[in-house]
């Protein structure tokens, strides 16, 4: 067999042609934020929500999420297409952990859509933020695509793909149900 064919069958097969680089340790989550599906949605929202001046759990963000999980935002870029940002979770904390500490930030569901097949779940989660709770309007809404998986024992997330609506990409109703 060539070598060629080698590396096929090793991407074909799932099985990496060279070492990845040592993951980080995933913390220990608390049974109750990935007993279920809807505690493992809340989790992340209650995490990333706070006050201005208060620091996030990050730990508990990162107990939430499969090892090598991503979180993927989706928006306009140059001339008019759209770009996808693929970020890991640490990648995730360290671009909105200054922002959310210093401005304050409060994200909630709205609304959600579930599909699942066995151990696999795929969520819309329509999402208002706020900087403030009591703010009388959301600065920002938008639709969180979860994709969770159950291994026997507890709900992890593999990825959370997100939009946000512009006036030219508004939510449609049926995401706000």
């Amino acid at each position: 067999m060539n070598w060629v064919m080698s590396c096929v069958l090793f991407v074909l097969m799932g099985i990496p042609a060279q070492e990845k680089a040592a993951q980080p340790a995933v913390p220990e989550a608390r049974p109750a934020d990935v007993s279920s599906i809807d505690s493992i949605v809340a989790a992340v929202y209650d995490v990333i929500s706070g006050p201005a001046g208060q620091k996030r759990d990050w730990d508990r963000m990162r107990s939430l999420f499969l090892t090598g999980a991503r979180l993927i935002p989706v928006g306009p870029a140059s001339g008019g297409a759209y770009a996808a940002r693929v970020l890991s979770v640490e990648d995730y904390i360290a671009r909105s952990s200054a922002a959310m500490e210093k401005q304050g930030f409060f994200e909630r569901e709205i609304a959600r859509r579930m599909e699942r097949f066995g151990q696999i779940v795929q969520i819309f989660s329509t999402y208002e933020s706020r900087r403030a709770p009591g703010d009388p309007q959301p600065f920002a809404r938008g639709i969180n695509s979860f994709q969770l998986m159950n291994d026997g024992s507890r709900w992890w997330i593999v990825t959370i793909f997100w939009e946000a609506e512009r006036p030219d990409n508004p939510i449609p109703a049926e995401f706000l149900k």
